[in-house]
């Protein structure tokens, strides 16, 4: 079954508010988030995005930093 957001489920979820942001205003939100919190919007954005810590470890060798992060969200919110 797949789930499909209606307009006004969007603007109660917080993890779609921050798409009808600007891009400044986009960045200064993001960069008062916690890493983890990054890293949550990033795993519910993209499922087969490898974004946590343990995942990012064994395929890539590194871990998603803070700046990172944020590039990557704002790059899937505007492109």
């Amino acid at each position: 079954m797949t789930f499909s957001a209606t307009e006004e489920e969007k603007l109660r979820h917080p993890n779609y508010k921050i798409m009808d942001l600007s891009p400044d205003s986009l960045k200064v939100e993001l960069n008062s988030w916690y890493r983890e919190d990054l890293i949550e919007w990033l795993v519910w954005n993209d499922k087969n995005g490898v974004y946590r810590d343990e995942e990012s470890l064994s395929e890539i060798g590194n871990i998603l930093g803070k700046d990172e992060a944020i590039s990557i969200i704002i790059r899937q919110i505007f492109d």
